[in-house]
């Protein structure tokens, strides 16, 4: 039973499993799910306002009680923007400082059905601040960088990751490859009314010549005038999550999900 039992949403997005994984009064952000869909993980800010990192599993004909995952076993304070690999056999995400001096990318390789000792990833991209790592279907590693302030893609894993480059979007955060590796999704502030200072999710398709076309905004059926942020593409390329801001609720904010066929709505036609 994936999605926790939950009926597919179709064009307009709906809360995903409310009051479970998206809850009242606490601020929801990346998902993730093991590519059986039997397992999924979250970020949410606990009361203390501190990011840590949610799952749930799917066992016994029922999903179990949501708890928190603490990867690195309290050596850095906080940890966000879980990603599992294509394969399931790791478990990327963001280990960060209470103080945001410290933003790492860590990981955690599947043993036995559970997650080993998490680590700090051996890799130049880390000797910036960055986030939000997600690989994608071709094992490339896509993350942000905060002190550059740019979407990079790193490759060839076998040498740590030691070759990356810009993506090459012309704007954007928390970009987020698609498992059909021809579009990525982020979130950026709205750049169709400069008066606002909200984001919202948007896609860049990849042209012919392997470039990427400017990110086009999602529209007024996925976006808002509070901000959408993180989004992500389930495993079998058929839903967009992203989180959302509630308007007027103190900091609330819930996970979404929508079908990915309103991306390919937008996608351009081909001659």
């Amino acid at each position: 039973m994936p999605y926790f039992g939950q009926e597919p949403p179709g064009l307009v997005p709906e809360v995903f499993a409310p009051g479970v994984v998206s809850q009242l009064g606490r601020h929801e952000g990346a998902v993730s799910f093991l590519p059986t869909l039997g397992e999924v993980y979250f970020n949410a800010n606990n009361k203390d306002g501190e990011a840590h990192i949610y799952f749930s599993k799917f066992e016994e004909d029922q999903w179990t009680p949501v708890e928190t995952l603490d990867l690195t076993g309290g050596q850095i304070e906080e940890q966000m923007h879980p990603s599992v690999t294509p394969d399931g056999k790791r478990l990327y995400f963001a280990a960060i400082s209470s103080d945001l001096t410290y933003n790492k990318i860590w990981y955690a390789d599947r043993l036995n059905g559970s997650w080993g000792s998490a680590k700090m990833l051996d890799s130049p991209i880390n000797e910036g601040q960055v986030f939000f790592p997600n690989q994608s279907t071709n094992g490339d590693l896509y993350y942000f960088n905060l002190s550059s302030f740019q979407n990079y893609r790193a490759s060839d894993e076998a040498n740590g990751f030691a070759e990356f480059e810009p993506v090459g979007l012309e704007f954007g955060v928390h970009a987020f490859m698609a498992p059909s590796l021809d579009y990525i999704v982020m979130n950026a502030r709205n750049q169709e009314d400069q008066d606002r200072n909200d984001n919202d999710i948007y896609v860049s398709f990849r042209a012919i010549d392997g470039t990427w076309d400017r990110p086009i905004n999602l529209g007024t059926d996925i976006n808002s005038t509070a901000s959408e942020r993180a989004p992500t593409i389930s495993p079998d390329g058929k839903f967009l999550f992203f989180g959302k801001d509630e308007l007027g609720g103190a900091g609330d904010a819930d996970i979404y999900w929508v079908s990915t066929q309103v991306i390919d709505n937008l996608r351009p036609v081909v001659n």
